[in-house]
């Protein structure tokens, strides 16, 4: 994502703007909280502060740049939003985040909503899961 992109959101362009872009762009953890943000900016003698980070990362949710997430006893993460939807796996030993697409789960939310006489406009996916133990030899 380029200065563009961020006029294109409606966003005016600003160095701590930039930044916070292109850490989020080169990451490859794609869900980040502020304070990683913060802490790579840091490793970079960045002199922009947290609550700078926070600013910004609201303002990019506001524009549709990014996505937050609120998982279950975390802290709220963050991830470019490229468009395309995907759900969530999140391992409670390590707390790592994978991400999933099933086009059967997809197609058996619109089916359950238009059951019970809705459309589905959005929704948000989060299986808590936790590795298979290794079984005994």
């Amino acid at each position: 994502m380029e200065s563009q992109e961020l006029r294109k959101a409606g966003l005016k362009v600003t160095h701590p703007r930039m930044r916070i872009l292109e850490i989020l762009e080169a990451t490859h953890a794609r869900h980040m909280t502020a304070e990683d943000i913060y802490k790579q900016l840091l490793t970079s003698d960045e002199d922009i502060g947290l609550a700078t980070v926070y600013r910004v990362l609201t303002h990019f949710e506001a524009a549709g740049l990014v996505t937050k997430h609120n998982f279950e006893g975390g802290q709220a993460v963050f991830e470019l939003d490229r468009g395309k939807h995907h759900d969530h796996m999140i391992d409670l030993e390590s707390g790592r985040v994978i991400e999933f697409v099933n086009e059967e789960i997809e197609r058996l939310q619109h089916e359950i909503a238009d059951k019970h006489g809705f459309v589905l406009e959005a929704h948000s996916l989060v299986l808590y899961v936790r590795p298979k133990k290794k079984a005994a030899k």
